[in-house]
């Protein structure tokens, strides 16, 4: 058991963490006129901050199904990536079936801790990664939903701004690390800023907003910006040294 007991350990400061970011969903939730066990049953379903913000916007202003899934596809591609990465860290103790359980839960943190491990991944070992940070999630968001009516109106304005101070805690080390990242960045907002201004972009509604700046920038980060994988940085190092 001491692989389960390991991963119990480095999954509490990831709980700690998806309490506070929860708790604002819940909060979100109970003003959108969700009750406490809806809201828990969709962070118990989904696990996941992003999709879960911008799926409760959708539901909130009755969104059309086609929207939802594409933007819960978009926001949410990068776990398929991470699993695939992860296959190749586990061990041979993670069947199929475990696989699919696992695979629920592979968010950015339990992901990032995984991969970070000098050695192969255990099934029981990612059991036990994924129980604390999966309570954490759940019960700060039936904290968030059952406190959203009893806290005074001007905490429950400042826990609503908690989401977008996590989104700029993620992009903001990106940005600093390669300009690639600072010019994505500034063409998705540039082209957020285009729907909430003009006038004729501003009836299109917010899961597909999230859709079209996604792919856009993506885009034109990935045309006009590439970044070169190690292979290529190396061959281009070699060149100059040869001019040199």
């Amino acid at each position: 058991m001491k692989e389960f007991t390991q991963g119990i350990r480095d999954g509490i400061p990831i709980a700690l963490g998806y309490l506070s970011v929860s708790f604002t969903f819940g909060l979100m939730a109970a003003e959108a006129g969700f009750t406490w066990w809806q809201a828990v049953l969709i962070s118990a379903a989904n696990v996941t901050s992003a999709g879960q913000f911008a799926g409760l916007d959708i539901m909130a202003s009755g969104g059309a199904i086609l929207e939802m899934a594409l933007t819960q596809m978009v926001i949410n591609m990068r776990y398929a990536l991470m699993s695939l990465s992860l296959t190749q860290k586990i061990d041979r103790s993670i069947h199929m079936r475990h696989r699919f359980i696992i695979g629920f839960e592979v968010t950015d943190e339990i992901f990032a801790v995984a991969m970070s491990r000098d050695k192969k991944v255990s099934r029981l070992y990612m059991y036990g990664l994924m129980i604390c940070p999966f309570l954490g999630w759940t019960s700060g968001t039936a904290l968030g939903a059952v406190l959203g009516n009893i806290l005074p109106e001007f905490i429950r304005n400042s826990l609503g701004i908690a989401i977008y101070g996590m989104f700029i805690a993620i992009i903001l080390p990106k940005a600093k690390k390669a300009a690639q990242y600072l010019k994505v960045i500034l063409i998705a907002v540039f082209l957020s800023c285009c729907f909430a201004w003009i006038p004729f972009l501003k009836a299109v509604s917010s899961g597909f907003v999230v859709i079209i700046c996604a792919v856009l920038a993506a885009g034109a980060g990935a045309y006009f910006f590439p970044i070169q994988s190690e292979t290529e940085e190396k061959q281009l190092s070699a060149v100059k040294e040869a001019e040199d």
